[in-house]
């Protein structure tokens, strides 16, 4: 095992940048893992730009990412769930890297049958929208709305909902082109925002009742519409804010239908609620996705050295899921 490794860095400039970083060192109950493939996330280009020093931005550098998929190479002091070869997926930031560490109990066992190119664009879904439909308390016979269905943790979470036994499953998307997308993904009724009203939508589709769950990954003011379109007693849970953070609500809405609404950002710095999370993973959501009933959509996949059309194709608003980068083996063809 070397020394070093290759990672991309932020907070040098406008792109990421390739370099030659000292390899990371498990610290107490931490594990080593050697990084097979990583993926993109939403939050990924902001952070990069906010870190860019030509344009303002902090300076600060740092490993960039955040999803992962490898096999464990090292065990700190302490680790007592993890053996070496091991194979594990997770979300932890610094991963586009060759090698990470994370503290054991935000490690998820990959299943054997399932590639580190396809595992890496799974973790921060799984865990996000299992702990969503989690904290809303959904059981199995429950309809759930999704908002921004199309996109790559949207499709995760469509996916899990129907495998967890959701009674019916609706999906938005701005334009009709991705209705085929939404249907693979296992939703019952697509709405399409561009040419429908989502309330209304939502409500012709259930009856007239609304939905028990939504997770709404847009937020502005379709969080608003999803308010009256939620059953009385349901739950909302605001996950992502694609459309902005400000939102105009009719308090009707929530009150005469006596909803909860739940705001989630499942982050790294309140340790043990993601342990928890993590932790209820694996009962019912690693066996589903072993049996291939998960699966993330990848729009494609490059060598780590290849970065750029990477960033480039997230840039251009094109992408249909995750870009993944691979990792090989300098000494390997």
């Amino acid at each position: 095992m070397t020394s070093s490794m290759r990672a991309l860095i932020s907070g040098i400039g406008p792109e990421w940048v390739l370099r030659e970083v000292p390899r990371p060192q498990p610290a107490p109950g931490q594990i080593l893992i050697r990084n097979r493939a990583a993926a993109t996330n939403n939050a990924d280009l902001p952070m990069l730009a906010e870190a860019d020093p030509t344009r303002g931005g902090h300076g600060n550098e740092f490993i960039a990412g955040f999803e992962y998929a490898g096999e464990v190479v090292e065990l700190g002091d302490g680790v007592d769930g993890w053996q070496v070869g091991d194979q594990v997926m997770g979300s932890i930031p610094s991963s586009f890297a060759e090698y990470v560490v994370a503290d054991q109990r935000f490690v998820l066992p990959r299943p054997d049958n399932l590639d580190p190119a396809v595992a890496c664009a799974l973790p921060t879904g799984l865990l996000t929208e299992h702990g969503s439909l989690t904290i809303a308390g959904f059981t199995a016979g429950q309809s759930v709305l999704i908002t921004g269905a199309s996109t790559g943790i949207g499709l995760i979470g469509a996916q899990l909902a129907r495998a967890l036994g959701a009674s019916q499953v609706i999906g938005t998307t701005r334009t009709a082109a991705k209705r085929d997308l939404l249907k693979g993904a296992g939703v019952d009724t697509v709405i399409v925002t561009e040419e429908q009203d989502l309330t209304q939508a939502t409500l012709d589709a259930t009856d007239q009742q609304g939905v028990d769950v939504v997770l709404d990954h847009i937020a502005g003011q379709t969080f608003a519409q999803c308010l009256a379109a939620t059953k009385i007693d349901g739950h909302v849970v605001n996950i992502g804010r694609l459309a902005g953070p400000t939102s105009a609500i009719d308090l009707d809405d929530l009150s005469y239908r006596h909803l909860t609404v739940h705001g989630v950002s499942f982050g790294f710095s309140r340790d043990q609620e993601m342990a928890d999370v993590i932790a209820g993973l694996l009962p019912e959501v690693i066996p589903v996705v072993a049996r291939g009933q998960i699966r993330p959509v990848i729009d494609r996949t490059v060598d780590l050295t290849e970065y750029q059309q990477a960033a480039d194709r997230l840039r251009s608003g094109e992408a249909v899921g995750k870009l993944v980068l691979t990792m090989q083996d300098l000494d390997k063809p």
